[in-house]
């Protein structure tokens, strides 16, 4: 090739993903079309909310920071080295850059024409399987072994409204890191980092940390010619190391190395150079513990385009809740945060299916969880209880609307099932004809339950009101609740029927304070949680929150503190209840991500003795709040 600064090109790419996998030919044709651009240090290469360019970008040399402006802040979400590329939303969306790209360091970038390019993506079959594995799962390079995992890059956004619990949760990081004395040989130590597959070694002296090399010195201090590779370490270590604490946060991390402008923050027992080495952290540590967030899950629900990608965030979304279990997450905060990636899970299954038909809504409608859906309070793999509601319409038009929705309802409560929401076992789901009809419909239904209630229907109908309305028109929302709240004001009989109903299952202990166990079956000698002891309260909370005219709180821990606040003669009571509600859904939830289960059968055998006693202190206020309820609604409409 005539062109040196061409074949300076093809020298470079020729050694990284996907370019390895091009012929010669082609790489000098790509390196004859590609421009080369430098950019200072904190220069932005482009911005969120930019249109995407026409060209992608490998770099060449430096580093380039990818971050998300938010409140004013700008946060760093992941940060590109030399081979990595970035800039490739133009090959997958057509809409404009989410996140910030912007030079670290001085740096030279490869930009390389994207309609020039795809000619080799149609002919090279590992080109666009490299590309597509990079975009979906938001690897700067899906096959680096070092920085595998699921990074964020500017094809994804870090966070929406929903609070990052683990951002503010202690990082994960290299405990007993590899460490070296300062005339230690800087090819022996470069030796180590190879062997190892790290990116850094401290530099320690009476196990005191005095320095740090990366492999980015020994590429800009070495490579280049400027130390031997027979120099000691302590001749090009950064000093002094920037030393944090123990148990410090991803946020805190994150902070610090942007402050610093470092790569590697050094642990030490108390967090000064003063101390003992216990750890290091890396961009790396800091990147890949925001991957699962919150934010991540959802946007990745909203992108998803099939079942098998719905799935995969509802599996991650069980790792979530283990590792918020795991550092002792507020159950009620997972439980919120769990609630809104099950809800936009609900929400895509719906958009997906609207798409599979290939005709829009004929008319408004709204989508309604019921049961533990409704009340958010599903952390496991349960049952999946919903309904349909949609506008009214002409008879003549009536039959042919409703088979329109029971058809969507049919898609997407098998997109539910495939994703892991198992069908009810009472079949109540908005395929079924029965759950699925319009406003004057349901509010006959609801009628129904209120005015001529009974016993052996009240129990079913009972999850109708703890309810959700998660998609759709807020009209017919508004309709169904002002309607409710109108029929069971100061309305007896209903109430001694749900009362009555409530009062079926009594604290879980026998005359001598023994758990009340299954004596028979599948689950012989385990403890039944769901019946026994959540359902009690979930009961009372629910007959109990109706009382005072309130439809808008559904969660039951939720229920009793507002409970607490409207009635202060019972205001320790319902704490109680509430925070006992909340052990119980934690016995739950470990049971069942143990197990991999719905978590409803207790292995009591395997409680430790503190847990045992825990449990029981849970069963006290359900006998105090069915004392309650006993007296103060009348069963006298009972026959």
């Amino acid at each position: 090739m005539n062109n040196p600064i061409a074949q300076t090109v093809v020298d470079f790419l020729k050694y990284y993903p996907p370019f390895e996998s091009l012929s010669k030919e082609d790489l000098q044709l790509i390196a004859i079309n590609t421009k080369i651009k430098s950019l200072d240090k904190n220069e932005i290469l482009f911005k969120g909310g930019d249109t995407t360019h026409t060209d992608f970008y490998v770099i060449k040399a430096g580093a380039i920071g990818l971050s998300l402006t938010s409140d004013a802040e700008e946060m760093l979400i992941d940060k590109c080295d030399e081979g990595d590329i970035l800039g490739l939303r133009p090959f997958f969306a057509k809409n404009d850059y989410l996140l910030t790209a912007k030079a670290r360091e001085e740096s030279i970038i490869y930009a390389i024409p994207i309609l020039f390019f795809q000619q080799f993506i149609t002919k090279n079959a590992k080109v666009l399987e490299f590309l597509l594995e990079s975009f979906a799962s938001q690897t700067r390079n899906p096959h680096d072994k070092e920085r595998s995992g699921k990074l964020l890059a500017e094809n994804t956004i870090f966070s929406d409204q929903v609070a990052d619990i683990q951002y503010f949760q202690p990082i994960k990081y290299t405990h007993n890191p590899i460490t070296a004395n300062p005339e230690d040989l800087l090819m022996f130590i470069a030796k180590t980092m190879t062997n190892s597959t790290i990116g850094s070694v401290i530099i320690q002296e009476n196990q005191l940390p005095i320095g740090i090399i990366t492999d980015r010195d020994l590429r800009s201090k070495i490579a280049t010619g400027l130390f031997p590779i027979t120099a000691e370490a302590k001749e090009i270590m950064t000093t002094p190391v920037i030393t944090v604490p123990e148990n410090i946060s991803v946020a805190e991390a994150q902070m610090i190395m942007l402050k610093y402008n470092v790569g590697h923050l050094c642990v030490t027992r108390d967090g000064t150079d003063n101390s003992t080495i216990s750890g290091i952290i890396s961009e790396h540590d800091v990147v890949a513990a925001q991957a699962n967030t919150p934010g991540v899950l959802l946007k990745q629900t909203r992108r998803a385009t099939n079942n098998k990608e719905l799935k995969y965030v509802r599996e991650k979304l069980s790792d979530l809740i283990q590792n918020s279990i795991d550092k002792n997450i507020p159950i009620s905060h997972i439980s919120n945060i769990v609630a809104e990636i099950n809800i936009a899970l609900t929400r895509r299954a719906i958009e997906l299916a609207v798409e599979k038909i290939g005709t829009p809504p004929p008319v408004r409608f709204a989508w309604i969880n019921v049961g533990s859906q409704g009340r958010k309070e599903q952390l496991l793999k349960t049952d999946q209880d919903n309904a349909l509601v949609f506008e009214d319409v002409e008879p003549a038009q009536y039959d042919a609307v409703k088979r329109y929705f029971t058809e969507l309802a049919e898609f997407v409560t098998d997109s539910l099932n495939k994703v892991g929401y198992e069908f009810s076992p009472y079949n109540i789901v908005a395929r079924n004809t029965q759950w699925c009809k319009s406003v004057t419909d349901w509010i006959n239904q609801y009628n129904t339950w209120i005015n001529a209630p009974a016993e052996k229907g009240i129990e079913i109908s009972a999850l109708f009101f703890d309810f959700d309305f998660i998609y759709g028109y807020p009209a017919i929302e508004e309709a169904l609740t002002d309607n409710i709240k109108v029929k069971i004001n100061k309305n007896k009989k209903f109430f001694a029927y749900m009362a009555s109903d409530t009062l079926k299952n009594l604290p879980p202990l026998g005359f001598f304070r023994q758990f009340l166990v299954e004596n028979d079956g599948e689950h012989k000698d385990t403890f039944d949680i769901k019946l026994r002891a959540l359902e009690p309260l979930i009961d009372a909370a629910r007959v109990l929150i109706l009382s005072h005219g309130i439809t808008d709180i559904t969660n039951t821990y939720q229920r009793f503190k507002k409970l607490a606040e409207l009635e202060q003669q019972n205001a320790d009571l319902y704490d109680e209840c509430a925070e006992a509600f909340n052990l119980l859904q934690h016995f739950r939830t470990e049971e069942g991500l143990k197990n991999d289960s719905n978590g409803r059968y207790i292995n009591l055998s395997e409680l430790s003795k503190t847990d045992k006693v825990k449990l029981k202190n849970c069963f006290e206020p359900i006998g105090n709040v069915q004392d309650i309820i006993k007296n103060r609604f009348s069963l006298t409409f009972i026959s």
